[in-house]
This record gives C-alpha cells, structure tokens and sequence, in this order.
C-alpha cells in the first residue's frame, strides 16, 4: 500500500504545493532484496507520468518501510 502526502507553503495569497513524500508499507521482502527494493523506489520517479509532469515544481520523495 502506498501513502502520500503533500506540503504546501504560501505563497502571496495562493497555496502551492511544494513536496510530495510517499511511503510504501505492507511489503514483506527477504533482506537478500533489500538493495533491490532500493534502487527500484529510488528510480520509480522516472517512470512515472505524475513525477514527469510536476517534477521541475515539485520536490518528490519515495520511501519503503522497513528499509
């Protein structure tokens, strides 16, 4: 299951979203697939169309519990 969570900070009179954090839970993986699980939450960004498109505006962070 995946979480996210936006901050937003004020700017002038408009609210603008600045960080996105996501938190994956719920995933039971042998530790021998730790390193893997890493690399694959580290490059998910590139991949997804969301990221693509807000990405230059929007700080975007991804992380798995129990890593």
């Amino acid at each position: 299951m995946g979480h996210a969570r936006g901050e937003v900070e004020l700017e002038g009179k408009v609210l603008v979203l600045k960080r996105i954090q996501v938190t994956y839970s719920g995933f039971d993986f042998a530790d021998a697939d730790r390193e893997t699980v890493q690399r694959v939450v580290d490059t998910h960004a590139q991949g997804c169309p969301v990221a693509r498109s807000i990405g230059a505006a929007v700080t975007i962070t991804a992380a798995v519990d129990g890593l």
